[in-house]
């Protein structure tokens, strides 16, 4: 998969992309990421991205001729989407994730800034995306959250990729707890099913586990999972 960033601060991704199980991926080629900013497709000698909004209002917002250039310059692949992050977005989901991961030869995100995009913006993308209910610095965040959530879903990132079946919300479920060595830590002992070898009872304890830590921490999945089940 191709993702490109259209970020005006490019620097921002140096790091995480060299880092851990991303990094890994994109050495491995089982994705690319490409960093385009914006100002170089400024048209003024100031290489200005951003001005003050007409009518009036409290600071400043991206023009929308450097947003456009910078994504017309951008190759295009047959299955693409063009994503804006904005606290107006729709929020990220790991059902999102999959579908991405599913089905695009391309990602394109664009990193709003300041107080946001001009909207006509709006025309080029095919999708708002949010982190969350409330309002970041800067769009580079939720971006770096969205690559990642994504990339990891790829074959061959993860080594184990069962492990990806049996996480929290791949089910409609939070994930069960887990527990290593020491049997015993400060007192606190790890539940006797799980020493018990018994698989299927294991197996069935885990299940009660999810299901009651998601009635009780998030019942808003609890009441979702409920209604796919009844469907199922």
């Amino acid at each position: 998969m191709r993702i490109d960033i259209v970020t005006l601060f490019p620097d921002f991704f140096d790091s995480p992309l060299n880092s851990g199980l991303l990094g890994k991926a994109l050495v491995k080629q089982i994705a690319e990421v490409h960093l385009t900013n914006p100002r170089e497709f400024a048209i003024d000698k100031h290489k200005r991205v951003d001005d003050e909004p007409y009518g009036g209002g409290v600071g400043m917002l991206m023009k929308p001729e450097p947003i456009f250039a910078a994504v017309e310059s951008l190759p295009v692949l047959p299955q693409r989407e063009i994503v804006l992050m904005t606290p107006q977005g729709e929020t990220m989901r790991q059902q999102m994730f999959q579908e991405f991961a599913g089905n695009l030869d391309q990602l394109v995100i664009i990193c709003g800034h300041y107080e946001g995009v001009d909207d006509r913006v709006l025309n080029l993308v095919s999708r708002e995306v949010s982190l969350g209910d409330f309002v970041l610095t800067c769009g580079e965040i939720p971006a770096l959250a969205l690559v990642n959530g994504v990339v990891r879903l790829l074959p061959g990132t993860v080594g184990k990729e069962e492990s990806l079946k049996a996480e929290s919300f791949e089910q409609g479920l939070l994930d069960y707890p887990q527990y290593t060595r020491p049997a015993v830590f400060r007192g606190w002992a790890v539940p006797e099913v799980l020493l018990s070898g018994n698989h299927q009872a294991i197996a069935q304890w885990r299940k009660e586990q999810q299901i009651q830590r998601t009635r009780d921490r998030r019942p808003d999945l609890y009441t979702h999972w409920l209604e796919q089940a009844k469907e199922d």
